[in-house]
């Protein structure tokens, strides 16, 4: 056993210390990024607003695939989607262009992997491969297979939240983006349950310094609860930023509705490890497991629109304070202060 005393941190833990600059007006700060992914030579890559709507069954949907389509940003469809409503959605839908299809590493999960490939012809152009805990021998031997299946895609993998095992999963794993977040979601209860898990923004810090210099990228996935955070994480070294409960609640969203006088009221939004998701995917709590997840009522938001409005608005606003004429920038021009001390200390 071992302390380590250095000091890390979470969103709330910082804000963005302001700088006098010479940045134009927010309206013209560029949100939209161009990427390129080392696994192959090919024109593989993807431009637009980095922000992805997580893979939640209640969020991760094909409606919101469709409305972020439109936003130029991207979406995780949820794992449990059967087979020939997937095979339909990446046929027909243009959507589909900026979807990620999202398989967990159970069997039975690329077993329909594997049937939804033989149906298309080929490979998804984006794959996510997740599970809670990407620490383990079995996962990373999981996402060989997908990588030895369809060299060509875009993969993200996780989660996971410390510099070793992002190099792992892109020099063994081969894959493009790494999924970083254990334990910071608003209806994640593994620390509660574990004590495990790792603060969220010096996991983006130290995740993006070890995925930068093996020329990968990662997603920061979990924490966000305002569209500051989301600028945070962007300004921590976050390639992608995820968002779960940020998007909950609004019209695109699935599951079950809390209707009053005809309607919608709150959404019943709850953790991928949950007792409520485990029970609605896997026939309940195995005797071996705790749930690590809870369920709340998130208030009806409307259209998902007001939600990305705010996020491009906040993320345009702190470029603007800091001097970055682009999002690409923003880590660059970052300085964060510490503010859960009585002495406030500055992080370039």
């Amino acid at each position: 056993m071992r302390i380590e005393t250095e000091l890390r941190f979470d969103f709330d833990d910082v804000l963005i210390r302001p700088k006098r600059s010479v940045a134009p007006s927010r309206a013209s700060i560029e949100l939209k990024r161009e990427y390129r992914y080392q696994t192959t030579p090919s024109e593989k890559g993807w431009a637009g607003i980095p922000i992805i709507a997580s893979n939640f069954d209640t969020v991760g949907t094909m409606r919101m695939a469709t409305t972020l389509h439109e936003w130029n940003m991207l979406t995780c469809l949820h794992k449990y989607y059967p087979l020939e409503e997937l095979v339909a959605f990446f046929t027909n839908n243009p959507a589909s262009h900026s979807t990620f299809y999202t398989l967990g590493i159970r069997d039975e999960d690329f077993d329909k992997f594997r049937a939804f490939v033989e149906r298309m012809g080929k490979c998804p152009r984006l794959l996510c491969v997740d599970a809670a805990n990407g620490y383990t021998k079995f996962f990373v031997d999981r996402v060989k297979q997908v990588r030895a299946m369809c060299p060509q895609a875009t993969i993200m993998a996780g989660n996971v939240a410390t510099p070793e095992m992002v190099q792992e999963l892109l020099i063994e794993g081969r894959v493009d983006i790494v999924k970083v977040g254990i334990g910071p979601g608003s209806v994640c209860t593994t620390r509660t349950m574990t004590g495990v898990g790792y603060p969220q923004l010096s996991a983006i810090i130290e995740c993006a310094d070890a995925a930068h210099g093996n020329k990968g990228h990662i997603c920061a996935d979990g924490g966000c609860r305002v569209p500051g955070d989301a600028a945070k994480a962007f300004g921590a070294g976050a390639d992608f930023v995820m968002l779960g409960g940020m998007l909950a609640g609004t019209d695109e969203c699935e599951g079950e509705w809390v209707i009053a006088d005809g309607k919608k009221k709150s959404l019943r939004f709850y953790g991928m490890s949950s007792r409520e998701a485990q029970e609605k995917h896997l026939g309940g709590v195995k005797d071996y497991c705790a749930a690590e997840g809870k369920s709340v009522e998130v208030m009806y938001k409307g259209p998902v629109a007001g939600v990305l409005q705010d996020v491009t608005g906040g993320l345009r606003s702190a470029c603007a304070y800091v001097g970055a004429n682009r999002l690409k920038d923003l880590f660059k021009c970052c300085t964060f202060v510490r503010c859960t001390s009585t002495h406030n200390t500055v992080y370039d």
